[in-house]
């Protein structure tokens, strides 16, 4: 559980205090990578390049594991949003070069324009200087948009057979005895 890696030399001070936070609070849980993706909604993976600062957390990360650990979501919430202000982001990638790639294909320009736009399409160009949020949220998060109405009780349910058979069985009698 204290076998952290280093964390990388360009993240920010208070970006490595945040992880080293989220690290503390991840060894408090107890839970190995594997059992905590299991208990949120965010893969090993994920919790690796979060927790080795290679990548900031979602707000909404940070919250799970606040509620996992059982530590106030609100106070890392706004430690989050310190660290994300001043987190580095990556530098943009130009699309891959098909024929660089695998030496023997030729792509033509207008496949590699074809390329390009659909790549600019699938990934949003981030506006401003500060990371989104992931807008997704765990399945038990998700409000309901209306409550469901409540489905009659097994109780109720049994009454009514009862009622039933005993009407049945006064029917049944009352023809039989006339």
């Amino acid at each position: 559980m204290g076998a952290w890696q280093p964390l990388p030399d360009e993240l920010p001070s208070e970006a490595k205090h945040f992880v080293e936070q989220l690290r503390l609070l991840k060894d408090r849980t107890g839970l190995s990578l594997v059992a905590l993706g299991a208990r949120t909604a965010y893969s090993k993976s994920s919790w690796q390049r979060y927790l080795n600062g290679n990548q900031p957390p979602p707000r909404q990360a940070v919250v799970a594991l606040c509620r996992v650990a059982g530590e106030d979501a609100e106070r890392f919430a706004i430690r989050w949003e310190r660290a994300v202000r001043v987190w580095p982001r990556p530098a943009p990638t130009a699309a891959p070069d098909a024929t660089a790639a695998s030496g023997t294909t030729a792509v033509s320009d207008g496949a590699v324009r074809e390329y390009g736009a659909l790549v600019s399409e699938a990934v949003p160009a981030h506006s401003g200087d500060q990371y989104e949020d992931d807008p997704t949220l765990p399945w038990w998060d998700t409000p309901e948009d209306q409550p469901r109405p409540r489905q009659p009780g097994r109780l109720a349910l049994y009454a009514a057979l009862a009622v039933l058979v005993l009407l049945a069985t006064v029917l049944i009698g009352a023809v039989t005895s006339a």
